[in-house]
């Protein structure tokens, strides 16, 4: 599984290999084709030799972009060695400073939409929903790490480790304290704070206890600019 810090990285590669724009013009026309184009082809699109266009193919290829393999271009096969043709990958780019997770908060949202109980709400099952989300998510840790017991500077430390791939930007404040820099569910909060910050807060506190780190709490301390909880020692 790709780890969103692996995943951002490749963003920025990918975004890095498309600033130029003779790979970008070859990028965009291979992904216009919609079927697999050779070196000639996409050399000519751009006014290029072969052989230039055969180095910036394959940077494409290394950022993930295309993908590559010999064969005949049409489906004819002629005398000699095969081509290498390319097609686009099912690679989606996203970058984002600081980094943003609407994904998470759909997944949330999706799975509470789904698992609804007759006697909750939609905000219950949305907040349960959350909980349960962080609480595997911080089981899946404790599995990982193994910690033993975690007193309070210690959980603090895998929850930084931990919710820096989640895009929180946690900021150690004090050893017993973590201010989360980031909020990764913004700009949605702006437009329903009571319920993002809930869901937030929520996942947090269910993040915690898979963890059984019993000695932290996440408690809403609302700052501008920065995410809704603070985490800190009981």
């Amino acid at each position: 599984m790709v780890s969103s810090d692996e995943s951002a990285a490749g963003s920025m590669a990918a975004v890095a290999v498309l600033a130029d724009d003779l790979r970008r013009g070859m990028f965009e026309f291979i992904r216009r084709a919609r079927r697999p184009v050779g070196r000639d082809e996409a050399a000519a699109a751009v006014g290029i030799s072969r052989k230039l266009a055969a180095f910036h193919l394959d940077k494409l290829v290394d950022a993930g972009l295309l993908c590559a393999r010999f064969e005949p271009v049409g489906g004819i096969r002629k005398v000699g060695r095969t081509p290498k043709v390319y097609e686009p990958t099912d690679a989606h780019i996203r970058v984002s400073i600081p980094p943003r997770r609407p994904d998470l908060l759909a997944d949330i949202l999706l799975d509470a939409v789904l698992t609804e109980g007759e006697r909750e709400t939609a905000i219950e099952s949305a907040m349960r929903t959350a909980r349960e989300r962080g609480h595997l998510l911080g089981a899946e840790e404790r599995l990982r790490s193994r910690p033993g017991r975690l007193g309070a500077e210690r959980a603090l430390t895998r929850t930084e480790e931990v919710l820096t791939r989640y895009g929180f930007e946690p900021d150690r404040e004090t050893p017993t304290c973590v201010r989360l820099r980031n909020c990764p569910f913004h700009p949605l909060t702006a437009r329903s704070p009571e319920l993002v910050c809930g869901l937030n807060h929520a996942f947090l506190q269910g993040f915690l206890a898979g963890l059984q780190a019993w000695s932290v709490e996440a408690a809403l301390d609302p700052r501008p600019g920065e995410c809704c909880v603070a985490l800190r020692s009981t």
